[in-house]
């Protein structure tokens, strides 16, 4: 892939990400605060955060820093 296709597509991913995390369950959390819920319970009820035990805490903070 060209270095211009992938710097495309990077931008248009930053403009409109397509996971389900922004198209789904973070417009539903803010409409779920709406009619009184909170934001936080809300999403942390609709995308838990896995929790995988055979990571280490470091593990974790390096997958998190890579975006995964």
């Amino acid at each position: 892939m060209p270095a211009a296709e992938l710097n495309g597509w990077r931008a248009f991913y930053e403009l409109y990400p397509f996971d389900d995390l922004h198209r789904f369950h973070r417009p539903a959390a803010v409409i779920g605060g709406a009619f009184g819920g909170k934001y936080e319970s809300i999403i942390g009820f609709l995308a838990p955060s896995p929790d995988d035990p055979v990571l280490s805490d470091a593990d974790r903070d390096v997958s998190k820093a890579l975006g995964f």
